[in-house]
C-alpha cells in the first residue's frame, strides 16, 4: 500500500496527541522506525492494517477516527500536491460538476491498487458517486457498531472538495467491521 498510509498517520497522531503518544501507538504496531525514517515507497499492507487496529483498540472511538480522518484528508492534500497534475486539477476544476465527478471516479479507480492493498474497489459514478471496498484492509477482523473506515472516507472528502465540489462529503454508510458484506463510500454533494 502506498506509504501515505502510515506516514500520513504520524502526522495526524502527532498533532492530535502530542509525539509521545504517536510513538507509543506506532511501537504498539511495530512500526516505531517509521516516525523517525517515513517509509518512501510501498509498504505492507499488514503494517497498516496493525496501525489501524492498534489506533482503534487504544483510542477511543471518536478519537481513532478523527486522526484517522486527519490523516485521510493529508492523504488528500498530498495528492493534489503530488500526484495529480496541475493541468488535470484546472480542468476538473472548470468541468460541470456530473463530469468532473465522472473523471475523477474513474481515476481513482484507476489508482485503486496503490491504497487497496489486497481488497478491490469497484467505483460507480452515480449520481450519487459511490466507491465499494470489497476486503477493505484498513477494518479486516475489526469489530465495531459504526464504520471505522474514516481514513478512505477523508481521502476521497478531500480530492472531491478541491477538484469537483466544495460542499461535498464522503459518508462511509456501509462498513465490513461493522457486519456489513463490504464498506462503501457515498459522496454527497452538501
Amino acid at each position: 500500500m502506498g506509504p501515505n498510509a502510515i506516514i500520513q498517520m504520524g502526522t495526524a497522531l502527532e498533532a492530535a496527541l502530542g509525539a509521545g503518544t504517536a510513538r507509543t501507538l506506532f511501537g504498539l504496531a511495530g512500526l516505531a522506525p517509521y516516525l523517525a525514517a517515513p517509509p518512501e515507497h510501498m509498504v505492507a499492507e499488514s503494517e497498516v492494517m496493525r496501525l489501524h487496529a492498534v489506533l482503534r483498540r487504544t483510542l477511543a472511538a471518536p478519537t481513532a477516527l478523527e486522526v484517522a480522518r486527519n490523516a485521510g484528508h493529508a492523504t488528500g492534500d498530498y495528492l493534489l500536491r503530488h500526484r495529480i497534475p496541475p493541468a488535470a486539477q484546472r480542468l476538473l476544476r472548470r468541468l460541470p460538476r456530473r463530469a468532473a465527478s465522472r473523471l475523477l471516479v474513474a481515476a481513482i479507480r484507476r489508482h485503486a491498487w496503490t491504497f487497496a492493498g489486497s481488497g478491490r474497489l469497484r467505483a460507480l459514478h452515480g449520481p450519487p458517486p459511490v466507491f465499494v471496498m470489497e476486503g477493505c484492509a484498513l477494518c479486516r477482523d475489526a469489530h465495531s457498531p459504526v464504520p471505522v473506515c474514516g481514513y478512505y472516507a477523508a481521502t476521497f472528502e478531500r480530492l472531491f472538495r478541491v477538484l469537483v465540489e466544495p460542499k461535498a462529503t464522503v459518508i462511509e454508510t456501509d462498513c465490513a467491521a461493522s457486519g456489513a458484506a463490504t464498506c462503501r463510500f457515498e459522496v454527497r454533494w452538501g
